[in-house]
């Protein structure tokens, strides 16, 4: 439409949290019908309203249907997709046609727009129109509100001002009544912001089972969200835990007589299963039942609540003393978590594993495509800082500058750390010719070498305070050039394989010490999924319907003609201590490195949960 509805005779709420979040009827007019997808039945719905939803029903006289839109799509196996059910309510509700006829309809369009999908997809949504009338029902609605509880508030009152003065009337879909002065003059925006959003959209969640758990971490890994973590820990932190709080002995020998947790957030998880899929470990007497599986999430959701916020105080392993594996990776804190990507998304695992591994030091130069969307939309932004306040540095230049972009912030990084080891020789009578050596000719390869030297430059700064030069007044603000910073331009495979492949090519030629992760769907997935040069022989894609006739792209053999590229293809789901190696071994490579890492999609049209 060309305006903005301000009165609609017809409201549809299509996910109950809905209801919790936005003010549903602020545009609905006197005597409108209200339709509301509920997981409670019609006589219980009324009493699930918040305070606030009661009185604009009775105050505007609406009527009200509900139906359990999310039960009858299962039933009828269409996993969760509820358009087909939400759309014939409303034709069986509005009158706009007769009903029988509004069905043949939707059945006519049904073949339309599912027919290439098969006979099998098409017959599903039938059964889902057909099982949906019966499912439908008007809601009483009383005269008296009888409603205890309000609306919870959009953030909580633990978030930053500008969270709580503008992120949150964005959240509410308000955005476009915030004034210019309502926004950061300078056009910087926080990070972190996610955690703030709650958004309670996972129908079901996981729930562990602590007397299974083999305590090997792929459920963490493979986690698109960041949304279930482990920790191990002394079990002193333990003190003040919640009841429910579950937590087990440590089985291996690097940290003994430590505590073992894992923990999901149930509010940012989105139930996509794939924890559940990947977990190893079975109740022999019942294989189905493992050491994760999914239950209901309203049920659990305070209890759950309570407990993940005391598992984020719980202290953070010492970096220094993991080994660093597909189980020790796994112990490191996310600083990429709760984004808006798909449900099961394959991209976003190794962009969270890209921030435990190297996230403190990190610099991303993204492209454009589903990565820039879900890494730095508003209103809320997904890559965090640790407790020291270290956190990827991310910018998105131009859809096909990410690889040049990069190249940009390792020249200028290169440039700077020349400058401070210059300055740093020339002050080295006056802050210590040991100090000096000892940074110039540190290790910074592992854990244990980052951490030493960032003690270094910190005893350095303290030194340089003491002494009055612009020399040492330049140092002191470019002293942190001295930690190794780990480059990587991050982008898909349309970028990479496509309109990007030519810069992408030139840093790559370069020679210098850039890092290139490709998130490799084989379609271009942020505008659809059609057929990219990533896009395999045979395989059905938009614009490529019969099977597409050429091969895809060999960028990783392309790569490997230069002779100095590191090159590795990975795929999480089939090996995920590969998939490790290669990030740990290209980020120590002291020169250019590509890694095209397999990532399935929404695009490819099967329910993600069976993606591993």
């Amino acid at each position: 439409s060309s305006y903005l509805i301000r009165k609609a005779n017809f409201v549809a709420c299509h996910q109950w949290v809905f209801i919790e979040k936005l003010d549903m009827l602020a545009y609905a007019e006197k005597g409108a019908t209200f339709l509301v997808n509920s997981p409670f039945s019609a006589d219980a719905v009324w009493g699930e309203f918040p305070r606030e939803v009661q009185q604009a029903i009775i105050d505007l006289d609406l009527k009200v249907y509900c139906i359990d839109a999310t039960d009858v799509a299962r039933e009828t196996g269409m996993g969760r997709r509820t358009n087909t059910i939400m759309q014939t309510c409303f034709f069986a509700i509005s009158g706009i046609l007769p009903r029988d006829e509004a069905i043949e309809k939707i059945k006519g369009a049904i073949k339309k727009t599912y027919g290439a999908k098969g006979d099998e997809i098409v017959q599903l949504n039938y059964n889902a129109v057909d099982g949906t009338l019966a499912n439908l029902h008007e809601v009483k609605v009383p005269d008296t509100v009888t409603a205890t509880v309000t609306r919870p508030p959009t953030v909580s009152d633990e978030a930053p001002d500008l969270v709580k003065k503008v992120t949150a009337l964005m959240l509410e879909g308000k955005g476009d009544l915030l004034p210019v002065s309502a926004f950061p003059p300078d056009g910087t925006w926080p990070t972190a912001t996610t955690q703030w959003e709650k958004r309670n959209i996972a129908i079901e969640i996981p729930v562990w089972d602590e007397g299974l758990c083999i305590q090997c971490n792929k459920c963490v890994m493979v986690c698109p969200h960041a949304a279930i973590r482990a920790k191990v820990y002394e079990p002193a932190a333990l003190d003040g835990a919640p009841e429910t709080f579950k937590a087990v002995d440590y089985k291996a020998k690097d940290f003994a007589d430590s505590k073992y947790t894992i923990q999901v957030a149930p509010e940012d998880c989105t139930g996509c299963e794939l924890c559940v899929r990947v977990c190893p470990a079975k109740d022999k007497a019942n294989p189905k039942h493992k050491s994760l599986n999914m239950a209901a999430q309203m049920p659990l959701r305070e209890q759950e609540r309570e407990n993940y916020a005391f598992f984020l105080d719980l202290p953070e392993v010492d970096r220094t003393k993991v080994k660093i594996d597909v189980k020790g990776s796994q112990f490191f804190q996310p600083l990429f978590e709760y984004s808006g990507a798909c449900e099961g998304c394959g991209e976003t695992p190794y962009v969270k594993l890209l921030t435990q591994l190297f996230g403190d030091r990190l610099l991303v130069g993204n492209a454009t495509g589903c990565s820039s969307i879900y890494g730095g939309n508003l209103p809320t932004t997904p890559y965090a800082v640790d407790e020291n306040g270290r956190g990827p540095a991310w910018n998105n230049s131009l859809f096909e500058d990410a690889a040049e972009f990069s190249l940009g912030f390792r020249l200028a990084i290169d440039q700077t750390s020349s400058a401070a080891k210059r300055m740093l020789k020339g002050l080295a009578s006056k802050v210590s010719e040991g100090l000096v050596d000892e940074i110039l000719l540190a290790e910074q390869l592992s854990e244990e070498g980052i951490t030493a030297q960032r003690a270094r430059v910190e005893t350095l700064r303290k030194k340089l305070g003491a002494i009055d030069s612009p020399d040492a007044r330049t140092l002191a603000h470019i002293a942190d050039y001295l930690v190794r910073k780990s480059v990587w331009a991050v982008g898909g495979d349309g970028w990479a394989y496509d309109i990007g492949y030519g810069g992408l090519d030139h840093t790559l030629g370069i020679g210098r010490n850039v890092n290139l992760l490709v998130l490799d769907t084989g379609v271009y997935s942020n505008t659809g999924g059609q057929a990219s040069k990533a896009t395999p022989l045979g395989a059905t894609a938009k614009f490529a319907m019969a099977g597409k006739e050429i091969p895809s792209k060999d960028l990783g053999m392309m790569a490997m003609a230069y002779g100095h590229v590191y090159v590795a293809s990975v795929a999480f789901g089939a090996k995920d201590s590969q998939t490790v190696r290669a990030f740990l071994e290209a980020e120590s490579y002291d020169g250019p490195s590509i890694i095209i890492a397999y990532s399935h999609c929404i695009a490819h049209g099967y329910n993600m949960s069976d993606a591993l």
